[in-house]
């Protein structure tokens, strides 16, 4: 059975500051944030493929370690982060800040488990030669975080894409700008090479670029139906590897 959802275009946004903080009970605009500029755009999607060519080639136990250190960061933070995804969501401190906490058990997992599930699985053959399937990295990825969970949503998707060698281009919702920087600052700070995840405020008509640009090998997007049967359109028409979580159904 195939199921087919008519793409829509994704809406234009027009108001260059969308990226904003809003106090969850008072509605009052807190902080607001550009918008990304077309030169951004250039300078994420090329230092991430940049950077995907050389982070490929560091041993995968090398890449777990730095993977590793990104969990902790989390637990280190946990306060800190907890206070701004509270400010910008309205999740109650206690839970925000086990959310943060909980990322380093995401991190952890992969850093532990990733060399050995991204192993060689040997097949069986007709004539007894060897075979093999191998998992190997396959360059820059564009994730689309929604608001909801602002650190575990970004943690399952860029924990075992940096442990396989994958880099990571990331636009959270518009409604966590805060989060979204400062798991950039962590990712830094863990020693990710620069280039090996990089946040970008961008709009929809920015993340249609993105996706068509053939320096991007793939796609995850959390969110709407709407949102997903869009993205999934231009993933498909440019030949682009998709993930797609859309009311709780994965689809890819």
């Amino acid at each position: 059975m195939i199921l087919q959802i008519a793409a829509r275009p994704l809406p234009a946004i027009t108001n260059e500051k969308t990226y904003r903080v809003v106090n969850p009970a008072t509605g009052v605009v807190v902080e607001e944030f550009p918008t990304a500029t077309e030169a951004d755009i250039e300078d994420a999607i090329a230092s991430a493929h940049q950077a995907y060519l050389a982070w490929r080639e560091e041993p995968i136990e090398e890449r777990a370690k730095v993977v590793a250190r990104i969990g902790e960061l989390f637990v280190e933070r946990a306060e800190e982060l907890g206070r701004i995804a509270t400010t910008e969501m309205g999740k109650p401190l206690s839970q925000s800040k086990g959310e943060a906490r909980y990322c380093r058990d995401i991190f952890s997992y992969f850093a532990n488990e990733g060399p050995v599930l991204a192993g060689d699985q040997p097949i069986k053959t007709i004539n007894g030669t060897r075979a093999v399937i191998e998992k190997r990295p396959v360059g820059a990825l564009l994730g689309i975080m929604p608001w909801n969970y602002p650190y575990y949503q970004v943690a399952r998707f860029a924990a075992p894409n940096l442990v396989l060698g994958n880099t990571i281009i990331l636009k959270h919702a518009e409604s966590c700008p805060r989060s979204a920087l400062m798991i950039e600052r962590i990712m830094k700070d863990a020693g990710l090479p620069e280039g090996s995840y990089i946040n970008i405020f961008a709009n929809h008509s920015q993340i249609a670029d993105i996706i068509s640009d053939p320096r991007i090998q793939g796609v995850s997007l959390t969110g709407s139906e709407r949102a997903g049967a869009a993205v999934g359109a231009i993933a498909g028409q440019n030949l682009k590897k998709v993930v797609l979580e859309l009311g709780g159904q994965t689809l890819t």
